[in-house]
């Protein structure tokens, strides 16, 4: 207990640091201190004492990928190549922009949130749903709900979960192509990780199967080489053939959706995703061994003066609760509930591999987001604020931005605008918002300092851009397949054919079905800069919190049916928390007489400029005006329909049970019934001496068995 003790005080004295400094400079080590500390202590403690505990998780027990394997949708997967799957599906532009953009308050409330929230609430929730969806034959989370809080509480989570699934999947997409647009080094390596990716699924599955070690030594040669080759063909010939607009990148990224989402989850799927992970957390890993090693500091304030007023030129709102909204995926994402209920509990080994695989993944992505959060706050504050606010607010030359961002409370010359851009190899910097270039910015801060000095910066920048889209991909294709998961149950309903997920018509039409719904989305936002997918852009974050209330109203609803009720509490919090934030949010989005804030507000301050003849930013012409006015209306709209589903979803998950505390006789589960696991697997990345006995113990049963 001695070398936990010292974890302990390790992260305890980050904390103490990072909370109580004010007017010294405190450095961004501490904050790698924090986090892993606090992950170390939660995923050892906390996290298994939930699983043997309150889940009571029963290796003995066939998961759905044992008892219905079809080689399809369902199938065993070693656990490693599986955290990596899940954790690429899980990881998208949440955990890497969410905190940019936070940053506006400070360093500290992003933070505490981050940290705090994943523990308690995010990795719970992706570990809780994971267990419950692996005990009812891999159902996604609406149908859940339907089957297990009732129809009118159920449709209600079935529509809100499959609206906000492609509201989501649109905005990952839209990222995605404003990442690769024009780059060729991004798109050759991200097409790249395609091949890659079918070899690696062929050999772990015809040519040596089992012989992960293998397979993972032989994709990261090759992703290293993609990467690399990717700059060789961003300088050569060839690089106009990778060069594609925007337009052409939404064909390919739908034809790739259908595709990824109706090939067999061993060809493409799982081994993509976890090939990616390699990059995803070797790129967080390094960058964390970057800051202990350059040891920046933190010159963003600990809590700005922003927090408080809500004023900020990046984001309007005050800390509560739009902090909480903004990163959205670092703390506590609705989306991960759908890759738990998804992809993931088709394929788990064992019952025990839920602790590593769910909450372990989630803390990966929480240690992401707060790397991002050390990127944005280790650069000059004014070159933040100069990047991340509109042009409306700065202007568009590097001498409007400077006096600009003076008024906001921070200095920058024009001649270090200028200079910060030259160093990157960019024409300008100035409001180059979306959080990602922020960030890009901040990894080629840290990485020029450890490797190659100040003349690398460029190199840096470009190879966190290209990073960025790949993290964002990875999420896409995995959110499609369960997009299609989403539906097939749904229809299953009317027509019970669609509820056989592998059934191949039904597959193929609901994958068809998905990608059109979020492609046309996209389509039309690439093509008109205020249509499409940017016109739901506004409600990105609510939607995501408002799913995760669902995923954890589902949850509370499962431990009291079955029987852990005394455990209801674990995800009972995390959920009234949850919802006071988000219906907090959608009230002030809705009703807040702040334009900036309140969509029917911003919509009658246009709709009376259109009426007096005036054009007022970010809309440039009349019809631009008019489109404005018609997106605030229905994010309005939206916003306040989804808020309602969900007020509905948590009533009637309190009806229930309440219903079952006063009769737990008149309960029914729809829970899987047992049958025994012929599968011997470790529950961690690992083996333990127990587990390698039992294996070959097993092994060796097999082979005196006729």
């Amino acid at each position: 207990m001695a070398g936990w003790a010292a974890v302990a005080l390790l992260g305890a004295t980050g904390w103490t640091l990072l909370a109580l400094s004010r007017g010294e400079t405190v450095s961004a080590a501490w904050m790698v201190a924090a986090a892993l500390g606090s992950y170390a202590i939660a995923y050892r403690f906390y996290a298994r004492w939930i699983a043997r505990r309150a889940l009571r998780v029963d290796a003995t027990r066939a998961t759905p990928a044992e008892r219905l394997n079809d080689g399809v949708d369902f199938h065993p997967t070693d656990r490693r190549v599986l955290l990596g799957h899940h954790f690429a599906a899980i990881a998208g532009a949440g955990p890497l922009v969410g905190p940019v953009l936070a940053a506006q308050m400070g360093y500290l409330p992003g933070t505490i949130w981050i940290i705090a929230g994943v523990i308690f609430a995010g990795a719970v929730q992706d570990m809780v749903v994971l267990f419950f969806s692996t005990r009812r034959d891999g159902r996604s989370l609406g149908q859940m709900a339907r089957e297990e809080i009732g129809p009118f509480g159920g449709a209600a989570a079935l529509l809100a979960a499959f609206a906000i699934m492609i509201i989501l999947l649109g905005v990952l997409a839209l990222v995605v192509v404003n990442a690769l647009a024009q780059s060729p080094w991004g798109t050759f390596s991200l097409a790249m990780t395609i091949p890659i990716a079918l070899l690696m699924g062929f050999y772990l599955r015809v040519l040596r199967p089992g012989r992960v070690t293998e397979v993972s030594l032989i994709g990261v040669a090759l992703l290293l080489l993609a990467l690399v080759a990717g700059r060789w063909v961003a300088q050569s010939s060839w690089a106009d053939a990778f060069t594609l607009k925007p337009g052409t990148l939404v064909i390919w990224l739908v034809a790739y959706g259908f595709i990824a989402s109706v090939l067999p989850v061993w060809t493409l799927l799982a081994p993509r995703d976890y090939l990616s992970t390699f990059l995803k957390i070797g790129t967080i890993g390094l960058l964390a061994v970057g800051v202990l090693i350059a040891l920046p500091d933190l010159r963003m304030d600990a809590v700005t003066h922003f927090a408080g007023r809500g004023d900020g030129p990046v984001f309007a709102g005050a800390l509560f609760p739009f902090v909480f909204i903004t990163i959205a995926c670092g703390a506590l994402s609705g989306f991960h509930s759908l890759i738990s209920s998804g992809t993931t509990p088709k394929m788990i080994q064992k019952e025990t591999q839920i602790r590593m695989i769910g909450y372990g993944s989630m803390l990966m992505e929480s240690f992401v987001a707060v790397m991002a959060l050390v990127a944005a706050c280790i650069i000059d504050p004014g070159l933040y604020f100069a990047m991340n606010a509109p042009s409306g607010v700065i202007g568009e030359t590097v001498r409007s931005a400077s006096q600009a961002v003076a008024h906001l409370g921070y200095t920058i010359s024009p001649e270090q605008l200028a200079a910060a851009a030259k160093a990157v190899e960019e024409h300008t910097l100035l409001s180059r918002t979306g959080g990602a270039p922020t960030l890009a910015i901040g990894v080629a801060e840290i990485f020029s300092r450890v490797v190659g000095g100040s003349g690398t910066k460029a190199f840096w920048y470009h190879f966190a851009i290209m990073f960025e889209a790949l993290f964002i991909l990875t999420a896409l294709d995995a959110g499609t397949r369960v997009g299609r998961f989403m539906l097939q149950d749904m229809l299953g309903n009317l027509y019970r054919p669609f509820r056989r997920v592998s059934w191949k018509p039904g597959a193929w039409l609901t994958s068809a079905a998905v990608v059109a719904l979020w492609g046309y989305f996209l389509w039309v936002g690439v093509h008109e800069p205020l249509g499409g997918i940017n016109q739901l852009f506004p409600v990105f974050g609510i939607a995501n919190q408002l799913l995760a209330a669902v995923a954890l109203a589902v949850c509370t609803t499962l431990l009291v049916k079955s029987g852990r009720l005394k455990w209801a509490w674990i995800t009972g919090v995390p959920l009234l928390w949850d919802a006071a934030v988000t219906l907090t949010a959608s009230w002030q989005k809705v009703f807040s007489g702040d334009p900036r804030v309140g969509f029917f507000t911003q919509r009658s301050v246009y709709q009376d400029a259109i009426d007096a003849g005036k054009v007022l930013p970010p809309a440039k012409t009349m019809d631009d005006m008019h489109t404005v006015v018609t997106n605030s209306t229905v994010d309005g709209v939206v916003s306040a329909v989804l808020a309602l589903l969900i007020v509905v979803v948590i009533a009637d998950a309190a009806r229930v049970c309440v219903r079952h505390v006063r009769n737990p006789g008149a309960t029914r589960l729809s829970e899987a019934p047992y049958v025994a696991s012929r599968i011997t697997a470790p529950a961690g990345l690992v083996a333990s001496r127990r587990e390698k006995e039992a294996g070959a113990e097993l092994t060796a049963a097999e082979r005196r068995a006729p």
